[in-house]
């Protein structure tokens, strides 16, 4: 049956791009497209065109995500050169990004210009979708000049779509099913359902416009017991242009997750009621005015989490050990940012910038248990001052040099500088080569900073501290119709807060400036486009990480000469589109994912945790969309929609002992109206 089922999902697929005809629910939307000319923001702040930009930088467009079907953020950015994704295979598992070797905290997560990073760096992108985007940039390489702590292998910024033109709204409503675990405490194999609704509109003006989206995710979760899990999303964007020098532009987006798992640290299902409730929101205003070749911009932003953590008392039997627990932080970033962007002439940019930033931590819990009861609360806060300045210039048509430096002075750790340059020079016509370094930095969390109990905090900490440099070689050919990149890239990392369960003194912290690693690679991508309907693009990363200093040592997670948990050596994507204007589309994407080391946590008697090697795995996804009614004055486009993930029925993990999702499959319709 299994077969019977895969056999006809797929010719379902095939059957959606069968025939052609004009007019669907997104066949009035403007087709979304990223070439070497188009303007990227987030590597410089100011609009500069991808050519001219030293660091590797990628582009996902809203007309991607659709045609791939890609419904949160971690899946748009999976398949880009350096970029490692792990998730324990439940819909709302934590989800860690990996960028270029680096620790999960080493990205810089920005929406609209928001920072969302918790304090100290760590994000969890199981929640965030991709309701209402516009685009995705994804800047490798260091960003702490511009963006402060946080960025110490790349930015990610998400920005919300603008509106433009006459009303255009659309909705789409999908269900589908996946196959549970089965196997020693998961129970018997069946399958779980899920649901997917989301809808949106936009319009404008010369002088205002705006975009409003909001969708709502249900699973029914991997395990038999306790794993649904459900997300909602509301994101939206008002511009306002009051006259052709003045523009300023408040966005929202808010993310709640609620997450319910059964599973234990060695993934073993025992767990009735536990769960993760968080409440997201970032909100952005971002003002600017123009004076003859002065722009001075503002932006204010409002980034906070709140998570609740969960596990009540599973029956009154339930009284030995730790049997109740519950835990609420609430995680605030609030920042401002004025710069001035000086255009000096031709291409020349001059920009000076000043930043204030206030984070502040509160956290409260209690637990229950045999040997009695007990209950915890902090309050804390820091604040920085950043001043920043960076110079892009083009001295000639063919050579364009970046260069920029930032003074960070933190309320705890003091004052710490960062630097960057960079330059990309066409030696040919289309072919370009590329040459950066610079520095980068990230500040410790407040627990690292502030735990109290069986656990002391450092207040000293210094931040974590990385040097790199990289060089890419950029070609393309067939007149444009084909690219090539190849990027070299080498990043060492110190300082790294190490944890060590005995300090060499009692009345000394349990956290401390230890550790230090390195990681360099070679990332290559390809593209090429067969006519105006078919694309192909293709990516693979060779990565080598080592422990350089293990600190403290005892941590198998961090042994001198061991490479980094769950960062694979090498990884792979090939990814193939097919577009008949509005008609149809077809997209497939096969990913390969080379061995990594990760620790088995399931023996309670093996302390600590060996170390594992998790296999080699490929994993393919197709997605399709088919118009079935054009778009008519008075009538709503109509479409089909269709999604399998892991097509293959893939058995694998990304984290040991956690097996990730099985074959998905994927239905839906979506109308649209307006153009």
């Amino acid at each position: 049956m299994r077969q019977k089922r895969i056999g006809l999902a797929t010719l379902a697929l095939v059957a959606l791009g069968a025939g052609a005809g004009a007019g669907g629910a997104r066949g009035q939307e403007p087709r979304d497209t990223f070439r070497l000319k188009e303007l990227v923001v987030t590597a410089t702040r100011v609009p500069t065109p991808r050519s001219a930009l030293p660091l590797a930088t990628s582009v996902v467009t809203g007309q991607e995500l659709r045609e791939r079907g890609l419904r949160t953020v971690a899946e748009a950015v999976r398949s880009l050169p350096g970029v490692a994704v792990v998730a324990p295979g439940s819909d709302g598992g934590v989800t860690s990004l990996f960028l270029r070797g680096g620790n999960s905290g080493y990205v810089k997560v920005l929406v609209d210009g928001v920072a969302v990073n918790n304090p100290g760096g760590s994000y969890d992108f199981a929640n965030l979708s991709t309701e209402d985007v516009e685009r995705i940039e994804v800047v490798r390489g260091p960003g702490s000049v511009l963006y402060g702590s946080d960025a110490v292998t790349g930015v990610i910024q998400i920005f919300t779509r603008r509106g433009a033109g006459p009303l255009r709204a659309s909705a789409g409503l999908s269900g589908g099913r996946g196959e549970r675990v089965s196997g020693p405490g998961a129970g018997a194999a069946g399958a779980y359902g899920l649901s997917d609704w989301n809808a949106d509109a936009s319009g404008g003006g010369p002088r205002a416009s705006w975009s409003l989206g909001g969708s709502r995710f249900n699973s029914g979760g991997l395990y038999p017991i306790n794993n649904r899990y459900l997300n909602t999303t509301l994101a939206g964007r008002l511009e306002l242009r009051p006259d052709r020098r003045s523009d300023a532009a408040l966005t929202l987006r808010r993310t709640g997750g609620d997450f319910h798992y059964p599973t234990d640290g060695a993934g073993n299902p025992v767990d009735l009621n536990t769960a993760t409730r968080t409440d997201a929101w970032a909100v952005g205003l971002d003002a600017g005015r123009r004076f003859g070749r002065l722009e001075a911009r503002v932006l204010l932003g409002d980034g906070r989490a709140d998570r609740a953590d969960l596990d009540p008392q599973d029956t009154p039997a339930d009284t030995s050990g730790v049997f109740a627990s519950e835990g609420h932080t609430l995680d605030t970033r609030r920042s401002a940012d004025a710069h001035l962007d000086w255009h000096a002439g031709g291409a020349a940019v001059v920009t000076v910038g000043a930043t204030l930033e206030r984070e502040q931590e509160s956290r409260q819990s209690w637990y229950q248990s045999s040997f009695g009861d007990g209950r915890d609360s902090a309050d804390v806060a820091r604040s920085t001052r950043g001043f920043y300045a960076q110079a892009f210039a083009a001295p000639a048509p063919a050579l364009s040099l970046t260069g920029g430096a930032r003074l960070e002075d933190n309320s705890r750790f003091g004052r710490f500088t960062t630097w960057r340059a960079g330059a990309a020079w066409r030696l040919l016509p289309g072919t370009r080569l590329r040459l950066a370094a610079g520095t980068a930095f990230k500040e410790p969390t407040f627990y690292e900073n502030f735990a109290t109990g069986f656990v002391r905090g450092n207040p000293s900490l210094r931040p974590e501290r990385s040097s790199s440099w990289e060089t890419g070689l950029e070609q393309t050919l067939a007149g444009g119709r084909a690219s090539v990149q190849a990027t070299w890239f080498d990043q060492r990392f110190r300082d790294l807060v190490q944890y060590t369960a005995q300090p060499p003194r009692p009345d000394q912290p349990n956290y401390l400036n230890l550790g230090a690693a390195r990681a360099s690679g070679l990332e290559l991508s390809a593209g090429l486009a067969l006519g105006a309907a078919v694309r192909l693009d293709a990516g693979y990363t060779w990565l080598r990480t080592r422990v350089t200093q293990e600190g403290a040592g005892g941590d198998p997670s961090f042994a001198a000469g061991k490479r980094l948990l769950r960062r694979p050596t090498h990884s792979a994507t090939l990814t193939a589109a097919w577009h008949a204007g509005a008609a149809a589309s077809l997209s497939t994407t096969l990913a390969w994912t080379g061995s990594r080391d990760d620790l088995d946590f399931s023996d309670p008697n093996a302390y600590p945790a060996p170390r594992v090697v998790l296999p080699a795995h490929a994993r393919l996804d197709l997605a399709g969309e088919r118009r079935l009614l054009a778009a008519r004055a008075g009538r709503p486009g109509l479409a089909a929609t269709l999604r399998l993930e892991n097509a293959l029925d893939r058995k694998y993990r990304d984290i040991a002992n956690f097996p990730a999702r099985g074959r998905v499959v994927v239905v839906g319709a979506r109308m649209g109206v307006g153009g």
